[in-house]
C-alpha cells in the first residue's frame, strides 16, 4: 500500500457520494445486470473517470475480466484506487478522457458521473473517444446528472435533490453549496439531448436504463 493513501480516504470519498446521490450503489448494479445479460466472456473493459476504482472492483467480483483499464485525470485518486484493487488484470492510467488513445479495444466502456462535467463541445469529444475505444457491438454505459426540460422543472428537481442531501446528513449550507454548482461546475443537458449526441457520435442503439432524481443511466451500442 502506498504511504500517501489510506483506506479511510476512499471510504470517506464514497460516503460523501452516497450522501449526494441516493442510488449510487444501484448505478453499479445496473451495469452488472446489463453485462451479465449479454453473457460476455474474457471481457476487455475501460472505465473512464474511475475515481476510487469502484467499477473495477465490481467488475472483478462479477465477471471474467481479461483486461480492465481505469482512467482518471487525478493521480492521487488513481493511487488510492490501486490500493483497493491490486489485481494484475487492472491497469490504472492517468489521462484526460478527451485524449484517450484507444481504438477498437474494449467490449465495455463505462463512465459513472463524469460526462456532465464537460460543456457540449468537449462532451462530444469524450463520447467519440469512448465510441472509438469500443469494438464493434461493444457497449457504452454511462450515468450522469441531467437537465430537466423546463425552468419550473429545474427548480423543483433541484429543491428535491437538496432536501435529499439534507435528509442524508448534509447540513443546509453543504447542500446549498452543491446545488449552487448547477450550471457553473457541471453542465447538464436533457435526456433527449444526451440520446441525440450519442446517435450523432455513431452509436447504432441508444436506450435509457434508469432514472432517479436528476440522474440518468444510458446504454449505447456501437
Amino acid at each position: 500500500m502506498k504511504e500517501n493513501s489510506t483506506p479511510f480516504d476512499v471510504a470517506e470519498y464514497d460516503r460523501q457520494i452516497k450522501r449526494t446521490l441516493l442510488f449510487y450503489e444501484e448505478m453499479f448494479q445496473q451495469v452488472v445486470d446489463i453485462v451479465r445479460i449479454l453473457n460476455l466472456q474474457s471481457i476487455r473493459w475501460l472505465d473512464v473517470g474511475c475515481g476510487t476504482g469502484k467499477m473495477a472492483r465490481t467488475a472483478l467480483d462479477n465477471f471474467d475480466i481479461q483486461k480492465m483499464v481505469c482512467i482518471d485525470v487525478e493521480q492521487e485518486m488513481l493511487e488510492r484506487a490501486g490500493n483497493f484493487c491490486d489485481n494484475e488484470k487492472v491497469e490504472f492510467l492517468q489521462c484526460d478522457i478527451r485524449e484517450l488513445p484507444y481504438q477498437e479495444m474494449f467490449d465495455v466502456v463505462t463512465a459513472v458521473q463524469i460526462n456532465h462535467y464537460f460543456k457540449r463541445d468537449d462532451r462530444i469529444v469524450v463520447i467519440k473517444k469512448c465510441y472509438n475505444a469500443l469494438k464493434d457491438d461493444g457497449i457504452y454505459i454511462f450515468f450522469e446528472n441531467f437537465a430537466p426540460d423546463s425552468k419550473e422543472g429545474t427548480k423543483l428537481y433541484l429543491e428535491r435533490w437538496k432536501q435529499f442531501q439534507i435528509a442524508n446528513g448534509k447540513s443546509k449550507e453543504e447542500a446549498d453549496l452543491h446545488i449552487e454548482r448547477y450550471g457553473r461546475d457541471y453542465f447538464l443537458v436533457t435526456i433527449s439531448e444526451s440520446i441525440k449526441l450519442l446517435k450523432e457520435c455513431g452509436f447504432r442503439m441508444v436506450e435509457i436504463l434508469w432514472v432517479s432524481y436528476m440522474q440518468v443511466g444510458i446504454l449505447a451500442r456501437k
